[in-house]
């Protein structure tokens, strides 16, 4: 049996992942403030290709709706590899996780210019999740062999 020991250092870890959080928390502030500006009722995720097009409010309020829809679909996998990883490399876990972090930074102020396209702007950050994913790995291995 391996016995998981919580250090001190994990709390950087713990402090990149509610930083983490809360950056999500606010992209669902500015969609909702997209939303309200561009006239979109609840409960429609989108505004139509149609009113998008005809209505740079609508096209900017369905690029903040993917910002944040995308950002939500990477968490899960940032984040599991973020704490696995913090178990045995707090410090380089949390410096991989702010990279990362600033990366979707970046992907959203592409998105947001109104051309999707810019979103490569943060592709940076796969650095990131691939160095987390490398220390997971050893985190795991570590703990089963």
């Amino acid at each position: 049996m391996v016995d998981i020991v919580v250090t001190k250092e994990y709390g950087y870890v713990l402090a990149t992942y509610a930083a983490s959080a809360l950056y999500l928390f606010t992209l669902g502030i500015q969609t909702g403030k997209y939303r309200k500006a561009a006239k979109v009722p609840y409960p429609h995720a989108y505004a139509s290709d149609e009113e998008a097009k005809k209505d740079p409010k609508k096209h900017l309020f369905n690029c903040a709706q993917r910002v944040h829809q995308n950002n939500l679909e990477m968490f899960p996998v940032y984040s599991t590899f973020l704490l696995i990883a913090g178990i045995k490399y707090p410090v380089y876990a949390s410096g991989a996780g702010i990279f990362y972090t600033l990366s979707r930074l970046a992907y959203s102020a592409g998105y947001l210019t109104g051309k999707p396209e810019k979103r490569t702007r943060g592709a940076f950050g796969y650095l990131g999740l691939l160095a987390l994913l490398g220390m997971s790995g050893m985190t795991i291995h570590s703990l089963v062999c």
